[in-house]
């Protein structure tokens, strides 16, 4: 297993509610991280079909017309988007941590895979609770997402948003001896200027802590709006003035809470590059272990209850695997996916 290797995390505008168009967009930053080094490439939250800033500009009776379009432009996890996706990561040899919409049959969840660099899903999970309005359109997940696994780049694991909020998810998972992590985000240019917590600068420090109290490299890509899209949203003056173009803030954070990726402007699309040591984690975690040396279970612990919670529950041999195997499907490569 490499200890030093090149990571990117993207800065980019999805096509707004188009799956085949943010799909082949997503193939393309899959090669550029690749052509430019990277071993992992992660992508925001709900990157495809981009986040779904109409649930905070109204009442829901407003958001009806985006609805059956957002359902339309999900992905399932055995449909051919995602596959074209595992394609393109095998194709370049690169490990990508993708979110997006998840279609479940009626209901939509918050979801994240982590794809080998052999296009096999190694890691997959939904957002615990959607924050907010969200909770109006996306579904809920259990314990059993809060996990971290065994991959060639280290122990990767994955969260999105403000589930960086949460102490005790965040503690599930240092606990899990994470070495590398995903933070994904939206755009933050909603609310800019009324909500500080909704912005880069907290968020951001949201995740630096992250690094520093996880003694891990943290990951973070983020969506950028720009000012055509607000249409897309808004359709009045009081819609537009809570959407603030631009908002980009990818990051790579180091073990120590260090900035390690070059800041990229916050209108421009791009990738925040780093070269990272997973050797520097044992030199962050001798000062501060907090799932380790430095915890006091005498005093608190917490219970992670990782069992998987499901509304039935079926007697009988053990379901067929959740994504389907890449070699059992066309070898040629679906490098596009429009029409």
């Amino acid at each position: 297993m490499p200890t030093a290797y090149r990571v990117a995390a993207v800065q980019a505008e999805p096509v707004w509610l188009d799956i085949d168009a943010t799909v082949d967009k997503t193939i393309a930053l899959i090669a550029d991280a690749a052509d430019q080094g990277a071993a992992l490439v992660a992508f925001p939250e709900t990157w495809i079909p981009g986040y779904p800033l109409f649930l905070w500009l109204g009442p829901v009776a407003g958001q009806m017309p985006y609805i059956a379009r957002y359902h339309a432009n999900s992905m399932t996890v055995d449909g051919k988007h995602l596959t074209a996706i595992r394609q393109a990561a095998r194709r370049h040899g690169i490990t990508v941590a993708i979110g997006y919409s998840e279609k479940d049959h009626g209901s939509l969840y918050m979801s994240q895979s982590v794809i080998g660099p052999d296009g096999d899903v190694v890691l997959h999970r939904r957002k615990l609770k959607p924050t907010h309005v969200e909770r109006s359109l996306f579904g809920e997940s259990d314990g059993s997402h809060l996990k971290v696994v065994d991959t060639p780049l280290g122990r990767l694991g994955a969260l999105n948003c403000w589930e960086h909020l949460q102490p005790l998810n965040k503690y599930a998972m240092y606990a899990q001896h994470e070495q590398v992590h995903i933070a994904s985000w939206p755009a933050f240019g909603l609310y800019k200027g009324i909500a500080y917590s909704l912005g880069a600068e907290a968020n951001m420090a949201v995740t630096q802590t992250y690094a520093l109290e996880g003694g891990c490299f943290v990951v973070a890509p983020t969506q950028v709006l720009s000012a055509e899209s607000v249409e897309i949203f808004a359709s009045t003056d009081e819609q537009r003035a809570l959407l603030t173009p631009g908002s980009g803030c990818s990051r790579v954070y180091g073990p120590d809470g260090s900035l390690l990726s070059k800041a990229l402007d916050e209108h421009t699309e791009g990738l925040a590059i780093a070269d990272i040591d997973l050797s520097f984690i044992d030199l962050a975690k001798n000062a501060a272990d907090p799932a380790g040396h430095y915890a006091k279970p005498d005093a608190t612990r917490l219970l992670h209850d990782n069992r998987p919670k499901n509304a039935v529950v079926t007697p009988g041999g053990p379901a067929g695997p959740l994504f389907p195997d890449l070699d059992d499907l066309s070898d040629e490569p679906a490098v596009a996916v429009t029409g």
